[in-house]
């Protein structure tokens, strides 16, 4: 007698399930499996018509309702979604960059905070958001507004770089 393989009519036919197609089996690191789950739960996805003709801010111009493409924005904003969160901006001091109250910032964990980058950091437990500046052996938290000063980082400072800003969505 075999043990083992197939066998003729067992397991659940094909499009039977819970997802009603095909499925396959995927290993996961357990740490990682809650937030797949929500991943896959939450995967909404628009494309939205994209007009060819731009939009004048100065003078009215001549447009056509030519469709250009579809955007996602899923896709042109998030990178990386498992690594990938929002949080809305309170205060003035990256009004140079174009960041006012209540702005909703897209931040991304898994890129390098290099110098010249807009990030988040928690600088001894609170959280803000600054261009990060790196000269020589010294770095700063750098305001976008000439009415705040730089934030100057030492070995004192409990510092932790939580991601980098890669774009602002300002609604009106």
């Amino acid at each position: 007698m075999s043990r083992g393989g197939a066998r003729a009519g067992a397991g659940r036919p094909s499009g039977q399930g819970r997802f009603g197609v095909k499925t396959k089996p995927v290993r996961i690191p357990e740490t990682l499996v809650e937030e797949v789950i929500d991943f896959v739960k939450n995967k909404t996805s628009y494309e939205l018509p994209l007009y060819s003709c731009a939009v004048s801010a100065g003078y009215p111009s001549p447009t056509d309702d030519y469709i250009e493409k579809t955007v996602n924005l899923n896709e042109m904003l998030i990178q990386h979604p498992g690594d990938t969160f929002f949080v809305r901006v309170t205060g003035s001091s990256m009004i140079g960059a174009g960041m006012f109250e209540g702005d909703l910032l897209v931040v991304d964990k898994s890129l390098p905070a290099s110098s010249g980058k807009i990030v988040i950091a928690a600088v001894d437990g609170e959280l803000t958001v600054k261009r990060l500046l790196k000269e020589k052996n010294k770095t700063y938290l750098v305001p976008e507004n000439p009415a705040f000063n730089a934030i100057e980082l030492s070995p004192e400072n409990d510092t932790v770089i939580w991601g980098v800003v890669t774009a602002v969505l300002h609604l009106v």
